[in-house]
């Protein structure tokens, strides 16, 4: 299929769907983007958003990314230019009145595909958010070549791309679309697509997999996305981390970091040990096949030169902890000594013990106060913590919360 069968599809059915109306009840927040995490993965927790930023959203759509990209550096007073780029019209114009709701003056507009972005004199970004767009081109490895080559030296990129094994049932739905649309008009093909899911036997994949929703919550937009798509392809670790070297780029981690540990599906030590040793990313593609229900991969990328150097250190005291969308001091008044936190992963429940002091700790953190700062003050109420304790039970505390998304560092500005 060619780029303009992908774009008439945006152009009859923008993705997602959104009302500019709802501007005004709340912003739409996730990952890849929320400026927090890019700074703790991307910037070492380092970056001064006092200083310009430049940001490129490359495959806006409706606007999700660039509005809370947009809003986020505006709150913090940054000097930011959040610049959208797609094909559709339609789409561009849903995102554009976000934004005029929201008062927002810090987004540029531009129709261009991601491979005209190295002649087009646009560069070099910060950041660059791809989210969903790379795996619905002709040649992925050229798109993501193409956003390495307007990347500063210093920046970073958030990316998403479908899982395979989480999407079982999308793809045998989008061959029997195939069979029985031949050509059908565009209302048609909606029309057919909904008919066959009313009739699913309960022997079908996309049945038995209940985590597949886009057509059930997203309208007719969500169900032609997901299974009447023009071009759609999938990936597992492995491939993805190919596709990425292949642009001279190296992954920071995946998102969240929890669902890519094997320890948070099994806990037999026997087996644990036989993957100790493993490189990390063979240690995702295991928990990957284990788990069986990651829909997409979301991850942070960085020049193959910057590897292992743009994670935020939580070893260092001078470290501010950030909670995300948790209230630290509500969450500390519910705290028990010997609380395990539960997550839902997809029908999986992950349960990840917290060290004795996490009450504590939680309870202090108020986006300004460093952990030394906290530590301190702890000690104030007990004369007998000393600062190795603490730091290991933060240590504790940290890869759980972190893991589930929910905790991040930055530091005093000065930085980057």
């Amino acid at each position: 299929m060619s780029d303009l069968t992908v774009r008439a599809q945006y152009e009859a059915f923008p993705y997602p769907a959104r009302d500019p109306a709802d501007e005004a009840k709340r912003l739409v927040t996730g990952s890849p983007g929320e400026i927090l995490e890019v700074n703790h993965y991307l910037f070492a927790g380092r970056r001064d958003f006092a200083k310009p930023f430049r940001a490129l959203v490359a495959g806006g759509g409706t606007g999700d990314a660039t509005i809370m990209l947009a809003q986020q550096l505006q709150d913090a007073g940054c000097p930011a230019e959040v610049l959208y780029l797609d094909l559709s019209t339609a789409s561009r114009e849903i995102c554009e009145a976000r934004a005029e709701a929201r008062g927002l003056g810090n987004i540029r507009f531009e129709r261009m595909s991601i491979l005209d972005l190295p002649a087009s004199g646009l560069g070099p970004f910060d950041y660059i958010d791809c989210c969903g767009v790379l795996h619905h081109l002709e040649d992925p490895a050229g798109g993501l070549q193409a956003l390495a080559d307007v990347l500063a030296p210093g920046g970073g990129m958030g990316l998403m791309l479908y899982g395979e094994l989480g999407r079982t049932g999308v793809y045998h739905m989008q061959g029997m679309m195939k069979l029985l649309d031949d050509g059908a008009p565009e209302p048609d093909r909606v029309k057919l697509a909904k008919k066959l899911l009313s009739r699913l036997p309960d022997t079908n994949w996309l049945k038995r997999n209940p985590f597949i929703g886009d057509h059930l919550e997203g309208g007719d937009a969500g169900l032609y996305d997901l299974f009447l798509h023009s071009r759609d392809r999938a990936y597992r670790v492995p491939e993805i981390a190919d596709l990425v070297r292949g642009a001279g780029l190296e992954i920071v981690t995946f998102i969240e970091p929890v669902r890519y540990d094997p320890a948070t599906y099994i806990n037999d030590p026997k087996l644990l040990e036989r993957l100790e040793t493993r490189p990390w990313l063979e240690r995702a593609a295991f928990a990957e096949l284990l788990a069986g229900n990651l829909r997409k991969h979301i991850f942070y990328v960085v020049p193959g030169d910057r590897a292992g150097s743009t994670l935020a250190d939580p070893t260092d005291m001078a470290a501010v902890p950030h909670l995300r969308d948790l209230n630290g001091t509500s969450w500390a008044k519910e705290f028990r000594p010997d609380a395990t936190i539960r997550a839902p992963l997809d029908g999986f429940v992950c349960r990840q013990p917290l060290p004795p002091l996490s009450g504590a700790m939680v309870g202090r953190m108020d986006e300004k106060t460093p952990l030394q700062g906290i530590f301190e003050d702890m000690r104030m109420s007990n004369s007998a913590l000393d600062e190795a304790t603490f730091a290991k039970q933060f240590d504790q505390l940290f890869r759980a919360f972190n893991g589930l998304g929910k905790l991040y560092l930055s530091f005093p500005p000065g930085g980057i």
